[in-house]
This record gives C-alpha cells, structure tokens and sequence, in this order.
C-alpha cells in the first residue's frame, strides 16, 4: 500500500470548499487512490489501491439521519451550490443526508463520481473536471 490515511488527510486539509474538488482528486490518486467510497451518515471513506486493498477513516462527525425519501432534484441543486464553492463540506453532507443520498463512489481511473441512495442504487453520475 503507497499511501496512508495520513497522506490521505494531509492532501483533504487543503480542500475548503467543493471548488477545490478536483485538484484534491489529483493529488490523492498521485497517492496511489483508485476509487473510494464516502458514506454520509457519519463520513466514514474507504479508500482503495489498484490491487484493492482499502484503508478506511472511520467516523469523522456525529451520525447524520439519511432520509429514505431521494429528493434528486433539489440535490443536484444543492451540489451545484457546493461545487461552485458556495457551501463547506459540512453541509454539503447534511444536503446529501436531507435529501436521501446514503453516499458516493469516486472512481479515479474514469474520473466519476457516483452518488446512491439508501438502497446502494446509482442515482446520479458525475464526471469530475481535472
């Protein structure tokens, strides 16, 4: 395994807000990153290597309600508003739970990121600019 979850959170504390996306992807899959997978209801992120072996961080914040009802439209609404760099991540994860995202995969290798509901279901694929 080339990286650690200490490189991992040394390269995400430079990441103010969701306009600083992209470069982060850069810099953690010069890390070795293949793809993660981000769940929002306490920000546990697994992240994997080619070979896929995964680290995971563990909780980050206290535990957030995933809402069983996806309200996709006004979620894409609201990751705009954080992607442009209007919202910190905080509350982008309090969008995601609000409206029934359970969490996304970033897959670094085709540079997208896919959001899923409670059931695991694909609900929005994104590419990521970068």
């Amino acid at each position: 395994m080339k990286f650690t979850i200490e490189n991992i959170k040394a390269e995400h504390q430079k990441v103010k807000s969701g306009a600083d996306f992209p470069q982060y992807i850069q810099d953690i899959k010069a890390l070795g990153v293949s793809h993660y997978n981000a769940y929002v209801s306490d920000g546990n992120t697994e992240y994997f290597n080619d070979e896929n072996e995964s680290v995971r961080t563990g909780p980050k914040y206290d535990a957030l309600r995933i809402s069983d009802h996806v309200n996709l439209e006004y979620f894409k609404e609201r990751l705009k508003l954080h992607q442009q760099g209007g919202t910190d991540y905080m509350t982008f994860c309090r969008d995601c739970a609000e409206n029934g995202i359970k969490g996304w995969t970033m897959d670094l290798h085709i540079m997208t990121c896919t959001y899923f509901d409670q059931n695991d279901t694909d609900l929005l694929t994104e590419r990521v600019p970068g």
